[in-house]
């Protein structure tokens, strides 16, 4: 009876020895203390600028309706879907190349490189000459990011605010897979004109105070698999499996 145990004892023992090593890097911000609490200050965010290519929600009201309808064009002419309503009227104007937009009575104006709060301020004081006490609201209509490689739901994610970080796009996407590389992971962003390729590693709590810590519309995020991803499908890694399986077997015929 002892010797039929040594067969399953052995494998497992050669399969915990060949894992247990990974397990090192599978949990998130290892350096951070979990024993006691602690706090830093946030001085790593920025405000969100406008970019070329993106769809700007502008929504115009004054102290006479009337003239001020005319910056309120219904959203479907830009997206194809009507989602305004009356009292929320939005009107998308895609910022070209050069960073404009075309306004009515205003013509075209450089909004690249503004936030959006100091885009609605800008607005406002240029509407002063046409309506009566304007008010004006703007949001990005296309903001997104797309979360790529082994995670449980890669996508596209469209974003509602002007705010969205790393581990909270990973979490729209359903996390990593157990078989993602933690340390491994690239963001690629595309800035005027130029790409950059960030390698983020999320095993350190050194990614909060980075710079790339607060996403920006377009980001894409990849998730490298390890090598257990692979050899899930791979026939060479298989034969790995079988022959350590053999070699267990040998091990208890030679102990008999």
């Amino acid at each position: 009876m002892k010797q039929k145990l040594q067969l399953p004892f052995i494998t497992g023992l050669i399969l915990f020895i060949t894992s247990c090593g990974s397990y090192n890097r599978v949990p998130y911000f290892q350096d951070v203390n979990q024993k006691i609490p602690s706090k830093e200050a946030i001085d790593n965010y920025t405000s969100l600028t406008v970019q070329p290519e993106d769809i700007l929600g502008i929504s115009v009201s004054s102290l006479n309706p009337e003239a001020s309808s005319i910056f309120n064009y219904n959203l479907h002419t830009i997206t194809g879907t009507n989602q305004t309503t009356n009292n929320n009227p939005v009107i998308g104007y895609l910022v070209d190349r050069k960073g404009e937009i075309q306004l009515p009575l205003i013509g075209n104006y450089k909004v690249s490189g503004q936030t959006t709060s100091e885009l609605r301020e800008n607005i406002r004081k240029k509407l002063l000459t046409y309506l009566k006490e304007p008010v004006v609201n703007i949001r990005i209509l296309n903001f997104k990011v797309s979360v790529m490689g082994d995670v449980a739901r890669p996508g596209v994610y469209q974003v509602q605010n002007e705010r969205i970080t790393i581990p909270e796009a990973i979490s729209l996407a359903g996390d990593l897979n157990i078989t993602g590389l933690r340390d491994n992971v690239m963001l690629i962003r595309e800035t005027n004109g130029t790409r950059e390729y960030i390698p983020i590693d999320l095993t350190s709590k050194k990614l909060f105070t980075s710079p790339y810590y607060y996403l920006r519309s377009n980001d894409v995020i990849y998730v490298q698999p390890g090598k257990n991803k692979y050899a899930s499908v791979d026939n060479t890694y298989r034969n790995i499996g079988i022959l350590l399986s053999a070699i267990s077997i040998v091990v208890v015929l030679l102990t008999r």
